[in-house]
């Protein structure tokens, strides 16, 4: 089993779900969330995750042009949808379309790059195999 050791954490803390606020316990982030489609002031989870996502994966294609040699500049579009079975508004599921242009290369060197990077981001590894620990823990609500 491999071990891995914590480089970096953060906490973040949402009050009100979809209609309300989100923010980083020290203070640094704060943001309005809105649903899909508000004309409100914020930004919802998707959209979150989406640039986290984009920058997340970017880094990891970044990593692997370094790697490679390769230093045609490179841009990275994720599309995240929600999407919910109509039959079932509890059977909810985010879908992602990862887009990537690398200038000058062609497209089969350029998937090549980006199926590796797919391979060591952290984002898509948890997405591909459950490669993330997640813990459930009731604690007193303090704002």
């Amino acid at each position: 089993m491999v071990h891995y050791e914590k480089q970096y954490e953060t906490t973040s803390i949402n009050t009100g779900g979809r209609n309300g606020k989100s923010y980083l316990e020290d203070g640094t982030y704060s943001v309005n969330i809105t649903p899909p489609g508000s004309k409100r002031d914020g930004a919802n989870p998707e959209e979150l995750f989406a640039l986290g996502y984009s920058a997340c994966f970017h880094a990891a294609l970044q990593a692997v042009k370094d790697e490679e040699k390769v230093k045609n500049p490179s841009i990275v579009r994720h599309t995240v949808s929600y999407l919910h079975d109509p039959d079932n508004n509890l059977d909810i599921k985010l879908q992602v379309e990862i887009k990537v242009g690398i200038e000058g290369l062609n497209d089969e060197d350029a998937m090549d790059l980006v199926k590796k990077a797919h391979q060591i981001c952290p984002y898509s590894r948890a997405i591909q195999n459950g490669h993330i620990d997640v813990s459930l823990k009731i604690v007193p609500y303090e704002e």
